[in-house]
């Protein structure tokens, strides 16, 4: 019987010949990723000293400072300060500040390569499995082992086949196929299990497309989500200074086994919003055109990478957001607000009469620029929709895709952005 990705990845992280899932292993980890929120500070911090004097590596320690900045306020200020300091004390030069998510500058930074084990303080760390690189949010405590030692254990997951076959219709994107996959799978249709995105649909998505999906894996409760190598990912890479490694030996084997499998075709895909408060509360975004709307965000690490961007622009332009909504963007990082701002971009969204943010993780969680007040409703290209998730407890967040959120900021409502 073949492998899959998880079983081929995590037994060379093992140092075995070969592993099946349910198999226990001790693994090495190739890198670890703190954000500020739940970085090296209260729990992490104190763990370490009692276990051990210092990083195992620095070199393979990652720390990002994302969401509390730009800082609202002291507490959040103080925060970024001694996750900066702590990075200094503890030999940590792969630190980063007002550069954007963690994730989005993870991958951009060249810190995930292909068949890599990479464990952070952040659920959707599996989205470096868009470059097929096994990654899994871990806690505090689990990491402040990891930073001692440079391992872990894990269980081998079951993987969990989800094919899409066939070409998207036009406006409809990688958001819609993440939302409907969910959907189908449920809020814990995949907990700890791999999910395994392949098909003539998925192998013809840009990177920044494939990010988006990998990285909500974890909304149907995955321990990770991947996508073969190929030469789109060789591609990714090598605008970054990294040549190909023989990263062939990380796609899955023809006769892998799979514990379910889904399989949809792409071409009768509607565009998708998932409703309040939960992601798999997943329909068809006609059935909710008559939900007013106070606030349209696009931004995050599935929502505001360049892609993203030029369809949002691509439908704003010459046009104006409606009264009584406000349009926020946020792009996924300095990089992709640079790469913006030359393109012209930023320039169309804000003659819509969009609000240009920082690249920061804060109104994607409710803390800073973009909180959601009593009773209002939000469309939103982020990944999570829980209960006061972007504020106010009485508000209500709709995730859809950045093309669905600008149509809607036009309308004033939510709409099906084939219809602008």
């Amino acid at each position: 019987m073949g492998k899959t990705m998880s079983e081929k990845i995590l037994a060379r992280a093992a140092g075995r010949d070969s592993a099946r899932a349910d198999d226990i292993f001790w693994v090495n980890i190739d890198k670890a990723m703190m954000d500020d929120i739940l970085g090296p500070r209260l729990e992490i911090a104190d763990r370490l000293k009692e276990i051990g004097p210092a990083v195992w590596d620095p070199e393979k320690v990652v720390i990002i400072s994302d969401h509390y900045t730009p800082p609202a306020n002291e507490k959040q200020a103080n925060i970024v300060k001694y996750t900066r300091e702590w990075a200094k004390e503890n030999g940590c030069r792969h630190y980063y500040e007002f550069d954007g998510p963690c994730h989005q500058v993870m991958v951009e930074k060249g810190h995930v390569l292909p068949g890599e084990v990479i464990v952070g303080t952040d659920s959707h760390t599996c989205m470096y499995g868009a470059l097929a690189a096994f990654g899994t949010g871990i806690g505090s405590t689990e990491m402040a082992g990891v930073l001692a030692t440079g391992q872990t254990w894990l269980k081998v997951p079951r993987t969990v086949k989800v094919e899409w076959n066939g070409a998207l219709g036009p406006l409809v994107m990688a958001k819609d196929v993440s939302l409907k996959s969910i959907g189908a799978m449920g809020h814990s249709g995949a907990t700890y299990k791999t999910v395994e995105y392949c098909g003539s649909t998925i192998r013809g998505l840009p990177m920044d497309e494939r990010l988006c999906i990998t990285n909500m894996a974890v909304e149907a409760g995955a321990k990770a989500g991947l996508i073969g190598y190929d030469g789109i990912t060789a591609a990714y890479l090598s605008e970054r200074g990294i040549q190909d490694g023989g990263f062939e030996w990380v796609n899955p084997d023809a006769d892998a086994e799979y514990c379910a499998a889904f399989t949809f075709d792409a071409a009768a895909l509607e565009p998708q919003v998932a409703r309040p408060h939960e992601v798999d509360n997943v329909c068809d975004i006609k059935s909710l055109e008559k939900i007013e709307l106070q606030q349209v965000y696009i931004g995050s690490c599935t929502g505001g990478r360049m892609t993203d961007i030029e369809a949002a622009a691509g439908i704003l332009k010459n046009r104006k957001v409606a009264k009584g909504v406000r349009l926020l963007v946020s792009p996924a990082s300095k990089e992709v607000y640079a790469q913006c701002l030359k393109a012209g971009l930023l320039e169309v969204l804000s003659e819509a009469g969009a609000v240009i943010l920082a690249a920061t993780c804060g109104a994607c969680l409710g803390v800073h620029s973009g909180v959601l007040g009593e009773g209002e409703a939000c469309i939103s290209t982020t990944n999570r929709n829980f209960w006061g998730r972007m504020g106010s407890k009485s508000s209500n967040v709709y995730l859809a895709s950045p093309a669905s959120a600008a149509a809607s900021a036009i309308a004033g409502r939510i709409v099906d952005p084939r219809t602008i």
